[in-house]
């Protein structure tokens, strides 16, 4: 079986650390990309055909909102999983109107989000 694909688009560059960690050793899973704002995550998504996005909400440049927007108005079957420090019902609620179905806060831990990356990609 080929291993999930993974885009992790964060301006963080210890959030890029520690997901970089989860994957080093995983059989399963491999980190294709890495973007620290939006319109550069949005790019790749489109260069690199990432099975799975792990995208930030709040960046520079683009926020994680409008580089979500952009990739789902050109792919509407993208998988999306929006993380943020922050529980935000708004944003949340926005998300969802745009067809992200997965959210996480952060710090992310490493099994939900294995756990979230499967059912997007093998339940669908």
């Amino acid at each position: 079986m080929a291993k999930v694909r993974i885009l992790v688009v964060d301006d963080s560059p210890f959030i890029h650390k520690a997901v970089a960690r989860f994957f080093e050793n995983d059989e399963k899973f491999e980190i294709v990309g890495s973007a620290y704002n939006g319109k550069e995550g949005s790019a790749m998504y489109f260069e690199l055909k990432p099975d799975v996005v792990i995208m930030d909400i709040v960046m520079p440049i683009m926020d994680g909102l409008a580089a979500a927007q952009e990739i789902l108005s050109k792919d509407s079957q993208a998988r999306i999983i929006i993380q943020s420090g922050m529980q935000d019902d708004e944003l949340v609620k926005k998300a969802r109107q745009m067809g992200i179905k997965e959210f996480i806060l952060k710090p992310v831990k490493e099994g939900e989000l294995k756990k979230i990356i499967s059912a997007l990609v093998y339940n669908r």
